[in-house]
C-alpha cells in the first residue's frame, strides 16, 4: 500500500507511524511508573524499634539547656548515649534551619556511635522543630522514637499574643502562631510520619503552652502528666527537671515498643 503512495506523501506517513510509536513506548513506561507508585522503589524501610540507637535532647524557644542537662544526667545514668543539641540563634530564628541543625547533629551522632537511628527528646517547641524535621526533611527514616514535652504542637496563644508587640515576637515565635503558615503545612493530615513512634507528655498546669492540649497529636501516644499521677503540679519550665516526667520519657525510650502509661505507674515512675 505504501509502494502506491507518492515519495512525500509515503514519507510522511512513515514518520507518523514511528511517532505513534515512540508514543505507546512512552504510555507504557508511564504505566509501569504509576504501578510502582511515586518513591516505592527506592523507599528506605522504617528502622527498627527494637533497637535503640543514641538520644538528642533539643531545647525549648531560647535555647536555654539548663533543664535538659537534669534529663540527660538521668538517662546517662541508664546507660543512655545523650547529646544536648544547641540549636542555632538561641532556638529563637526559624524553625526550618532548625531541623537542618537537628539534621546535623543526628547525622554526627550516627556516625560516632554507629547506629541505625537516633532517638529525639524535644522540649516545648523543641518537639515541634523534631516533628518538623522528621516529618518534611528526612529525619523519619532516621528516627525511632520522638518524645516532646509540653511542645505548642497547634501553636500557642502566648505566640499570638507576642506577635501583636512590635519588635517582641522573633522569627520562632511568629511561626508558632497558631494560624502561622509553618504549623498548618505541618499539621496536615498526617500529623505525624511513617516510621518513628510519637509520644506526646503535656500537663495542665501549662502556663506557656495555651491551651495545654495543643501539644496531642492524632497519630501520636499523648500522656498528660496528671493521668499519670494525679497530685502533680509540674508547670511549663519544669517538665524537663521533673523526677516523674524523666520515668516517663525513660520508659518510652527503653522498651521495644511505646507503652501507655496511668495511675498505676505513677509511684514506680516517680
Amino acid at each position: 500500500m505504501l509502494q502506491s503512495l507518492a515519495p512525500a506523501r509515503r514519507r510522511l506517513v512513515i514518520g507518523l507511524v514511528a511517532v505513534l510509536a515512540g508514543f505507546a513506548v512512552l504510555l507504557a513506561v508511564l504505566g509501569v511508573r504509576a504501578a510502582i507508585g511515586p518513591g516505592k522503589a527506592s523507599q528506605r524501610p522504617a528502622v527498627a524499634q527494637t533497637v535503640a540507637g543514641p538520644v538528642l535532647l533539643l531545647p525549648g524557644y531560647g535555647g536555654s539547656v539548663t533543664g535538659l542537662n537534669t534529663l540527660a544526667q538521668r538517662l546517662r545514668t541508664l546507660g543512655k548515649d545523650v547529646t544536648v543539641v544547641n540549636l542555632p540563634d538561641n532556638a529563637e530564628g526559624d524553625l526550618v534551619a532548625q531541623a537542618k541543625a537537628v539534621d546535623t547533629a543526628a547525622r554526627a551522632a550516627l556516625a560516632r556511635t554507629g547506629a541505625a537511628s537516633v532517638d529525639l527528646v524535644g522540649y516545648s517547641a523543641g518537639g515541634v522543630v523534631a516533628r518538623l524535621w522528621a516529618k518534611q526533611y528526612g529525619g523519619a527514616a532516621l528516627t525511632r522514637r520522638v518524645v516532646t514535652l509540653g511542645s505548642p504542637q497547634h501553636g500557642t496563644a502566648l505566640a499570638a499574643l507576642g506577635s501583636l508587640i512590635a519588635g517582641q515576637c522573633p522569627t520562632a515565635c511568629q511561626q508558632l502562631v497558631p494560624t502561622s503558615s509553618i504549623l498548618t503545612a505541618l499539621n496536615a493530615a498526617p500529623e505525624v510520619p511513617a516510621g518513628p513512634r510519637f509520644v506526646s507528655f503535656w500537663t495542665a498546669k501549662d502556663q506557656v503552652v495555651l491551651p495545654p492540649n495543643s501539644a496531642v497529636l492524632t497519630g501520636a501516644l499523648n500522656i498528660e502528666i496528671q493521668s499519670v499521677c494525679p497530685d502533680s503540679v509540674v508547670d511549663h519550665t519544669g517538665l524537663p527537671t521533673d523526677r516523674l516526667v524523666a520515668g516517663m520519657v525513660a520508659a518510652e525510650l527503653t522498651g521495644p515498643a511505646v507503652v501507655p502509661l496511668g495511675a498505676a505507674d505513677c509511684r514506680r515512675l516517680s
